[in-house]
């Protein structure tokens, strides 16, 4: 072959390598018109099906029957209101969930199950409490599908995708000799080795009064007396998104109408209680552990790994493909064990109530 021939298709091969093969698959997301379609690899999907792990099997319920746990056992301060039968249904489980291969030593002192001296003991208590705060009072996000402890754990003691503050390296930083990279630059695979900027999670998903700014890019109001939509606040929002994007396994069109990016729809509201879900987690339940914790849990910051979309979505849209795990576990519906309360409580925006009408 001369090499008048090969270039050519060196070039085209070269072209193709960004491109997927078809055939593709596409769905609606919303009015037709807007843009609004999810655009999916079926072979890559299939693998994504593949790699999920298999659903632990669910003990059998126990019943209500009989004396209620905390008045058996010493220093039961979540689940006691649960029958003794139902109360070891809940622990095997949870066990299952988080650490299978340390079993109950992982939590519990061996020489007497009440001691709270283990860490672990007392984070697994709050961690309980978290779950059923977000399956009660955080329907708008999780729906009737609701969370257990193996909707982020997965059976690991820590889960797979949690985040800290970042620390830019020294000769990063503003007065190096290499100058202020801005925070970005670094390809990390949160943000879908993008060139953003690397650490949007302190910010906008840590909760409290300084991880809670506006997500925007465009501005609310036309005079610059208010307007602090800076072209680098528009970069750190592009780096959460992308995030989300990339938790999620979707492109932005799965909340998104390009025709109006600023537009509320069903899908948009449900993230935007997501990251306000995000938010309220880990500055009432994540960050007051910190000093529970050991120093070599902490991260490079000194504050808590909290969590983000991708600590329980992890790679698609529907954590866990959407298996209903919760309804089976009535002491982590809420914290009265009774079941979802029967209003949210979760913080709403009239804005977005008016625009989602």
């Amino acid at each position: 072959m001369s090499a008048r021939t090969l270039l050519p298709l060196l070039a085209a091969a070269t072209l193709l390598t960004a491109c997927e093969r078809p055939p593709m698959q596409s769905q609606q997301q919303g009015w037709r018109g807007t843009g609004m379609v999810q655009v999916d690899n079926p072979r890559i999907l299939a693998k994504q099906q593949a790699a999920l792990p298999a659903i632990p099997e669910t003990p059998p319920a126990a019943g209500d029957d009989g004396p209620k746990a905390k008045d058996i056992y010493q220093n039961v301060k979540v689940l006691g209101d649960l029958s003794v039968g139902e109360f070891t249904r809940h622990m095997v489980a949870i066990t299952a969930w988080v650490a299978p291969g340390e079993g109950c030593n992982y939590c519990h002192n061996p020489a007497n199950l009440a001691d709270d001296s283990k860490y672990t003991k007392v984070v697994a208590r709050r961690m309980i409490e978290m779950t059923q705060h977000v399956n009660a009072d955080w329907s708008k996000h999780v729906g009737q599908t609701g969370v257990t402890c193996y909707t982020c754990h997965r059976g690991e003691p820590v889960p797979k995708q949690i985040w800290s503050t970042a620390v830019a390296p020294k000769n990063n930083r503003v007065g190096s000799g290499l100058g202020d990279d801005a925070g970005q630059n670094k390809a990390v695979p949160s943000i879908a080795l993008a060139s953003l900027p690397y650490d949007p999670f302190t910010a906008y998903i840590a909760g409290g009064d300084k991880g809670s700014d506006q997500i925007r890019v465009q501005t609310g109001t036309a005079l610059p007396t208010d307007n602090r939509m800076s072209i680098k606040q528009a970069e750190f929002t592009y780096s959460l998104m992308n995030h989300m994007s990339n938790a999620l396994g979707v492109n932005c069109t799965f909340c998104h109408n390009t025709q109006s990016f600023q537009h509320w729809n069903e899908k948009r509201v449900t993230a935007w209680h997501g990251i306000q879900m995000a938010r309220d987690l880990n500055s009432a339940y994540i960050t007051p552990l910190t000093e529970v914790f050991p120093a070599n849990r902490l991260g490079p910051a000194g504050d808590l790994p909290k969590v983000f979309c991708g600590t329980c979505h992890q790679g698609v849209n529907k954590p866990l493909a959407g298996a209903q795990m919760a309804k089976d576990f009535s002491g982590l519906l809420s914290p009265s064990g009774a079941g979802p309360a029967k209003s949210a409580s979760a913080p709403a925006s009239p804005m977005i109530q008016a625009s989602a009408r």
